[in-house]
């Protein structure tokens, strides 16, 4: 077979700019913005049992709303609450955010991931109730100083409602470790 000048051109071009976009994309840094580690575990979940496709899509827009908790709170950003959050969630990470940026504080979450237990799906589908049981290391800065650092397990009671095109944090509870057993 014989390649003519022209689509020889075009190979040689596809070829250089694919090299291209994998050397830049191995150059980048994993950042902080990296999608936190969530793993969902439905399986004594009732009254109805959660379809495949719907666990991952809750497991993965819960770790959006990690990702964009984690800016929000660090940028001292409302804004950023918009995609995955909606309710009394947001409405409470508003506030404290607020309340942070007025102090000139803000906080950083690194974030070692989430293993997530399935509690409550309703019938209808239109709400699924979880326990986190997050890793998460929080510091809390004034200006560029470290004056707080914390790091152990955190427990959240979270109530997650789809909309249109995802699932979102309605509710978020810190809880005690003993209050909802594993």
């Amino acid at each position: 077979m014989r390649i003519s000048g022209l689509n020889f051109g075009r190979v040689i071009c596809v070829v250089l700019l694919a090299w291209a976009t994998l050397i830049w994309d191995l150059d980048r840094p994993v950042s902080a913005a990296s999608l936190p580690r969530v793993t969902l575990n439905a399986e004594s979940i009732g009254p109805r049992s959660i379809e495949q496709r719907t666990g991952e899509t809750v497991t993965r827009d819960y770790a959006h709303a990690w990702q964009d908790l984690a800016e929000s709170v660090e940028g001292n950003r409302t804004d950023l609450l918009n995609d995955y959050f909606t309710g009394i969630a947001k409405e409470r990470w508003t506030q404290r955010i607020t309340a942070q940026r007025k102090t000139g504080l803000r906080t950083r979450y690194v974030d070692r991931g989430h293993q997530v237990k399935a509690l409550f799906y309703s019938p209808d589908g239109g709400e699924m109730q979880l326990v986190d049981q997050a890793q998460i290391e929080v510091q809390v800065f004034d200006g560029s100083k470290a004056i707080y650092t914390a790091n152990r397990p955190q427990k959240y009671l979270v109530l997650m409602t789809p909309g249109a095109d995802r699932w979102y944090v309605r509710s978020m509870e810190s809880i005690a470790h003993d209050t909802v057993k594993d």
